[in-house]
């Protein structure tokens, strides 16, 4: 379990420095080394970025790492890098019709753009912003098309997998539809019809809750509160709910840790995002007429759950049902082992966690109830930006250390005299590392917010 009393935002100062010191350097010689025409760097091998032929997921991770150095650093080069990249390479991310990644892809990018211009950290001209903007209506609007109906007539954006499959990943894409939402946009089908990228949002969202997420209520044998199932799969004949699945964790019935990441993070995220907005803005595609609790108890659930299953230092192990924890002993009172013969760790999944439980404890703070999670947020983050999971050798690519992709399938470098994959990294655990640096460097200096739809 997470233990986290002692930490405060503070304290985080001087690591924080140090990070950016360290990815100025690897970001920049990142870029250099990486020809683009051998697609999207996805994770390390003996320290240099590779790619993995599923998906070109990871893109924009790279990218948003560059624009969040400027974020960081005011450093000029970096935010000309990072928009000279997006500007030549991720229009084809904009227009992909076939993945459930456009909150990845394109709000990592297009989005953080967007942002800095309207925060006035950066020259922009009204038509850069207009040009920004399209391609997030675009984003939004590709995304929420991807839809698969369901028996009680809502739906979900089904994943890459078919029109069968809801991911837990894909809630954090749910911000490209209500970022186009908040431009005005709208997708038109058939015979003209408007249909709302909010509405679709809010379906999808709340397919997941349903889905995805254990509340403890009896659902199931296994129905432990705040566990995680990766995915869902549906008959797409009928619309009816079959049984709940897995791509790259260890059971349907265990939590994949990266998959809860996703919710935490894209609940609390959410969660923001219609806080600012008015409850008659979204109220009629709200049957429940709660659907910030809904956000909410989502959002704790899966928060708590993490903090009890995960070693003291905040940082998880791939997977909660993984057969070989059993051999690590008393492995939730202890720090987190990267160097052990059985389960490796994931620091990208505690990556994700650490800015979703800041997020929530923020947002409970109104009632007084925040306070664990921001300090089991910054917990995380005390040990992500130190020593083993901080990559301070200036020949590394990556940011982060002992992330892994999919353990199923073996696909995460195991070094030499190891059992384990461990010392690696990966895009998607970098970009969060930066994103949670930033935003916890925005705390300190009480900078803006950091919303992925910009400034109210």
């Amino acid at each position: 379990m997470i233990q986290s009393d002692t930490v405060s935002t503070k304290e985080l100062a001087q690591s924080l420095d140090r990070f950016f010191s360290l990815t100025s350097t690897k970001i920049q010689r990142l870029n250099d080394a990486w020809e683009p025409e051998r697609g999207a760097p996805v994770f390390t091998v003996q320290g240099k970025y590779t790619t993995r032929g599923w998906t070109e997921w990871t893109q924009g991770f790279m990218y948003g790492c560059q624009i969040l150095q400027f974020d960081a650093t005011k450093d000029a080069a970096f935010l000309e890098m990072g928009r000279k990249n997006t500007h030549a390479f991720m229009a084809p991310h904009i227009s992909h019709i076939g993945v459930h990644d456009h909150g990845f892809n394109n709000v990592s990018t297009y989005g953080n753009l967007r942002r800095l211009a309207l925060e006035g950290r950066m020259d922009s001209s009204p038509e850069a912003i207009e040009y920004y903007e399209l391609a997030l209506k675009l984003s939004g609007a590709i995304q929420a098309a991807r839809w698969t109906e369901i028996a009680d007539g809502s739906g979900f954006i089904h994943s890459f997998n078919g029109p069968h499959s809801l991911f837990s990943d894909t809630i954090r894409s749910c911000r490209a539809l209500v970022l186009a939402h908040r431009l005005d946009h709208v997708l038109m089908g058939e015979n003209d019809k408007k249909i709302s990228l909010l509405e679709r949002a809010i379906q999808h969202i709340r397919n997941t809750a349903r889905y995805n997420v254990y509340f403890g209520t009896g659902r199931d044998h296994y129905d432990v509160r705040g566990r995680v199932a990766h995915e869902s799969l549906f008959n797409t004949n009928d619309g009816n709910y079959r049984c709940a699945s897995t791509q790259q964790g260890y059971s349907p019935f265990s939590t994949w840790t990266r998959g809860l990441s996703w919710i935490l993070l894209g609940a609390a995220e959410q969660l923001e995002f219609f806080t600012v907005m008015s409850p008659e803005a979204y109220a009629t595609h709200d049957d429940s007429g709660d659907f910030l609790g809904l956000l909410a108890d989502m959002a704790q659930a899966t928060a708590d759950f993490f903090i009890e299953n995960t070693p003291t230092d905040g940082v998880p192990y791939w997977d909660t049902g993984a057969p070989g924890l059993a051999k690590l002993g008393d492995y939730l009172n202890a720090p987190s082992q990267p160097d052990n013969p059985h389960e490796p760790v994931d620091s990208s999944a505690a990556a994700i966690c650490a800015q979703g439980l800041l997020r929530l404890g923020r947002y409970l703070d109104k009632d007084g109830k925040g306070k664990p999670y921001y300090q089991a947020g910054l917990r995380v983050a005390q040990t992500l930006f130190t020593p083993p999971y901080l990559s301070e050798d200036p020949e590394h690519h990556g940011l982060l250390l002992h992330a892994v992709y999919h353990r199923p399938n073996g696909w995460d470098h195991i070094p030499a005299g190891k059992q384990v994959p461990q010392g690696e990294s990966c895009m998607w655990g970098d970009y969060h590392a930066m994103e949670l640096a930033v935003y916890l460097q925005r705390e300190l200096s009480d900078g803006p917010y950091l919303t992925f739809y910009g400034p109210n």
